[in-house]
């Protein structure tokens, strides 16, 4: 059968048939077959478009990829091709973006997003109205179409629903996932509670405030991940809503590469500096601050951040939060900015001080009522604990100015998950929640030059991701079959649970991490070399780079990745000297003191008094021998995570970025592709192409029949 198949195949390499083969700089090029190939041979003649000559080598068994005829070209579904894989899928996305200006494109159940990098009039309200109850097929791909789709889906079937956006940063996902909510928005108001509404849309503009930031990559990138989940009432009317988080961007608040900047809220504050109400801030340009004069650039091209802190201001009083507490969370924010301009002097090699008269020692003292002298001694100072005597010991000016940071990142982490507590007290409802609409927005699959802990907990989600994504398409497929009465045959689709267990299972990677987090001693090295003993030669998955004693690598479903040992432990421990601690928890400033209060730790930031069965919250009672780590508590949101997307129909969007010039309607189809394999869209093509490789419809199947008779 096999043998038959293969030369049913070759019948198709005939003279004027186009084939695609591989390019150096455009992934994949045409050309056109000069001579029909004979079953067997191992040449194919050929002429590539410039008119140039070929006598191309093959294998009989993998003939290279047959193009497309140009009528198919252009199609709103990718899989509506007759010849389904990669060169297929690059180019009809190509001439679609690039000649058609069309952003959007179907592939199955898939919607593939491209960013344009240019405003495009394509959101209007009467846009959305338009889509508005009309079926998928019978309107062009367009994120409203997905939204519409779940929204119907969830009326119909009486089931909840999901839409997971996804792609690289400065991909399109913020804006795709804004879109979707404001479509639902304005679909479902009814007119005696339309503020509930303005209240889901106004999470938008507060959570980019103090969540997102401009990189080399994105003017405005979301430095964490979100899942927003809409609820409805019987008349699926929204009732309110609630938000989950993931993976904030600590680092950012401390550090920051040339050319980016820290949290759009630093700068509208600053920009804000002059106006009366904020005079007891002490603030100045950010130009005057280490914490947002990193990159040396506190600016955005086309963005007015003084005008963007009162639209900030008028969400925060949309939602119900008031002129004082707005200003107590801009105490604690200008307060972060003082911080980080405390002078740490050294005292020879081993010790450091810091001078009591420091001027923004003082106003940071001030601004969140703690006292300067015990700031100032243990910023430099720590205080080891044995069985028989405690004893404080100096630190280096390194050292002291890390416990500045990371006293720092351990007030913003706070605040921002108080920030995103009051904003699901604010969409909080009373009435009963009949089905909900959830929406993920979260960081693609990473892999830079220098990867680490970071990198490595963006990649286990999405593995996670893309074994829910891999057993729902196979699902479909399946479905597809008995529905056709075809009888089923397995496909070999990749099944990425040994990663997964190689990173989560009883002594994986992040449970020796743990482990050696726990020891007194424990050091990043000590850990690699457990994986290289636990791993090396025994999990095909793992291995040690041949030049590095100090990296390990994963193969990962899209691609191998090289992370960096270096700060694993710290990250994961993500600990501030409990003496500093102390003193917070001591403040006079009783809504910022109640951040370090002892008692359960929810695991998400979303408020357990929501009566919403999915978002359920895990405590982590307060053991001093085990404290919960960063790694256990992204684990467990993570279970949270996929329990809640399993018991929903998802659907999906993979935002893909054209170029990394932000060129609009540029096409790199290097970049593209790689995309294009990194989030499972050419996945899903292949187990569509291994099921049935040519798909026709009965009409042109019946064409094709009678043209060869």
């Amino acid at each position: 059968a096999a043998a038959a198949a293969a030369m049913a195949l070759a019948d198709l390499y005939t003279q004027y048939n186009r084939v695609w083969i591989p390019d150096a700089e455009e992934v994949w090029q045409s050309a056109e077959i000069t001579a029909n190939y004979r079953p067997g041979d191992h040449i194919l003649h050929l002429q590539l478009e410039d008119s140039t000559e070929l006598d191309y080598p093959v294998d009989p068994s993998a003939l290279p990829p047959l193009r497309n005829p140009d009528i198919l070209v252009g199609e709103n579904d990718l899989t509506a091709l007759s010849y389904l894989h990669e060169p297929a899928v690059l180019h009809n996305l190509r001439v679609r973006f690039v000649e058609s200006r069309l952003i959007y494109t179907y592939s199955g159940i898939i919607l593939v997003a491209m960013n344009p990098y240019k405003e495009l009039p394509i959101y209007g309200d009467a846009i959305i109205h338009a889509y508005s109850g009309q079926n998928m097929g019978d309107m062009d791909p367009h994120i409203f179409a997905v939204a519409e789709e779940a929204y119907k889906q969830m009326a119909r079937n009486d089931r909840n629903q999901s839409i997971i956006v996804s792609g690289e940063s400065g991909a399109g996902k913020t804006v795709s996932a804004r879109y979707a909510m404001r479509y639902f928005a304005t679909v479902s108001k009814s007119s005696s509670n339309a503020k509930v509404e303005d209240k889901v849309l106004a999470c938008n503009p507060i959570t980019e405030a103090i969540g997102n930031a401009k990189t080399t990559r994105n003017d405005n990138s979301s430095r964490f991940g979100k899942y927003m989940e809409i609820s409805f009432d019987k008349k699926y009317q929204i009732i309110g809503a609630n938000m989950r988080t993931y993976l904030l961007e600590k680092s950012r608040v401390v550090f920051q590469s040339e050319n980016e900047r820290n949290y759009h809220i630093f700068y509208q504050l600053c920009a804000s500096a002059q106006r009366s109400e904020f005079k007891h801030l002490q603030l100045a340009s950010a130009g005057e601050f280490n914490y947002t004069n990193m990159g040396r650039n506190t600016t955005i091209e086309g963005v007015n951040d003084c005008a963007d802190m009162k639209e900030t201001q008028k969400t925060f009083s949309l939602l119900g939060l008031k002129e004082d507490f707005q200003m107590e969370v801009f105490k604690i924010l200008s307060a972060i900015l003082h911080l980080g301009n405390v002078q740490i002097s050294p005292i020879g090699d081993e010790k450091s001080c810091v001078n009591v008269d420091d001027k923004h020692l003082n106003i940071f003292c001030e601004l969140l009522g703690v006292e300067s002298d015990k700031i100032a001694q243990w910023l430099c100072h720590r205080k080891i604990i044995t069985t028989s005597e405690t004893v404080v010991k100096p630190m280096t000016k390194l050292q002291a100015i890390n416990a500045r940071d990371a006293l720092a990142k351990k007030i913003y982490s706070h605040l921002f998950d108080f920030i995103v507590e009051q904003i699901n007290k604010a969409l909080q409802f009373s009435g009963k929640q009949h089905s909900f609409i959830g929406v993920l927005d979260i960081y693609g699959f990473e892999t830079f030059d220098l990867n680490s802990f970071e990198q490595f907990c963006i990649n286990y989600a999405n593995e996670k991701l893309q074994q829910q994504f891999n057993l729902h398409v196979f699902k479909l497929e399946q479905e597809e079959y008995m529905k056709e009465n075809i009888p089923w045959t397995l496909i070999d689709f990749y099944d990425n649970q040994p990663v997964i267990d190689l990173i989560e299972a009883k002594m994986g990677v992040l449970e020796l991490l743990d482990e050696e987090c726990l020891l007194p001693q424990g050091t990043d090295e000590n850990w690699l070399q457990k994986l290289y003993n636990n791993f090396m030669n025994k999990n095909p998955l793992f291995e040690k780079p041949r030049m590095s004693n100090t990296s390990f690598i994963i193969q990962h479903f899209a691609d191998k990745v090289e992370y960096k040992n270096e700060g694993f432990l710290e990250k994961n421990r993500d600990t501030v000297y409990e003496v500093l601690i102390d003193i917070l928890r001591n403040s006079k400033f009783r809504l910022f003191a109640n951040f370090f209060q002892d008692g359960p730790v929810p695991l998400s930031p979303f408020n357990s008094a929501i009566k919403v069965k999915s978002a359920k919250t895990v405590i982590v009672s307060p053991n001093k021998q085990f404290r919960a780590t960063v790694g256990s508590k992204f684990r467990s949101s993570l279970y949270l995570l996929m329990e809640t997307l399993n018991a929903t129909t998802p659907h999906y969007v993979r935002c893909i970025k054209p170029n990394d010039q932000k060129f609009a309607f540029e096409f790199d189809s290097k970049r593209v592709v790689q995309q294009l394999r990194a989030c499972g869209v050419l996945e899903t093509i292949r187990i569509s192409s291994q099921s049935y490789p040519s798909r026709y419809g009965v009409i042109p199947l019946q064409r094709l029949m009678f043209s060869s008779l």
